[in-house]
């Protein structure tokens, strides 16, 4: 299914010169291996049998990421994620789709990794 584009992503893809913020979340993209992390968290996340559906492993493991190199909240990544167009495409949230994670499921999220002594959970505070 083909995304569509929305009027902020066309103005903000318009722009000459990328923010700081968004060289950084790129070369972050570009350095972390997401899919073996992935791989190594995976046998640990949330399969979704009870409550709410599970969101998508990458999609925490980024927002996690994002929050903790600034030292942002659960609400703080959760409003920024609203607030910014580099981090929501980071993070690879579509708020037209969805709506972000909210700051409790990042909350549950931190744990897991602490639990597993993943190696996400380096990089918290």
């Amino acid at each position: 299914m083909k995304q569509q584009t929305s009027f902020a992503d066309l103005e903000y893809s318009a722009r000459r010169k990328p923010t700081r913020r968004e060289k950084f979340l790129t070369d972050l993209d570009r350095l972390v291996p997401w899919s073996q992390l992935v791989a190594l968290i995976e046998p640990h996340y949330y399969r979704g049998e009870r409550g709410r559906p599970p969101v998508g492993l990458e999609t925490m493991l980024r927002m996690y990421l994002c929050q903790n190199c600034p030292g942002l909240s659960d609400e703080g990544i959760e409003r920024c994620i609203v607030d910014s167009i580099a981090v929501r495409r980071f993070v690879g949230i579509d708020l037209i789709e969805r709506q972000a994670p909210d700051a409790t499921t990042l909350l549950k999220f931190r744990p897991l990794l602490r639990r597993h002594e993943m190696p996400g959970a380096h990089f918290s505070r």
